[in-house]
């Protein structure tokens, strides 16, 4: 298993495409929500994508974006489109891309829209809900922040 992290600048098409189908196969497919995945936040300077991978095939990504905090206009990072392979799961995989990430991240501000059941996985990393659930895609979710 190998540990990568690139920018979207830096991503070749063949592992572009495993990224997004991994992506789509996880939020779309398996979660039957027809949403917009391609919404153009990959493509931004401060994006950042994790990933793990087998045999040149993705099996647990990250997506990290730089926001602005909407109450305070600071600097806050985003985490989101965390996905890990059915074959995948169990092993820790989604935790380590968090550990990976808020390494990267270190003592700013981190946020992100938790599917609601997985509230307590991201509480062990530190995030603290800060509002209500609410619904995205039908599925809820709770928003929560760390820093």
């Amino acid at each position: 298993m190998i540990f990568r992290t690139a920018s979207f600048q830096d991503l070749d098409a063949a592992t572009l495409y495993q990224l997004l189908k991994l992506r789509v196969d996880v939020f779309i497919v398996e979660q039957e929500c027809a949403y917009p995945e391609l919404d153009g936040r990959d493509l931004e300077p401060g994006t950042r994508h994790l990933w793990y991978e087998v045999d040149r095939r993705p099996v647990a990504y990250l997506r990290m974006l730089v926001d602005t905090d909407t109450d305070t206009g600071a600097r806050v990072h985003r985490i989101g489109r965390v996905a890990t392979a059915p074959e995948a799961r169990g092993g820790g995989l989604a935790g380590q891309l968090l550990t990976a990430a808020l390494a990267a991240i270190g003592e700013e501000p981190a946020v992100l829209d938790a599917q609601s059941h997985l509230a307590g996985f991201y509480a062990k990393y530190g995030f603290a809900p800060t509002g209500p659930e609410f619904l995205d895609d039908g599925i809820p979710h709770i928003p929560m922040r760390r820093g």
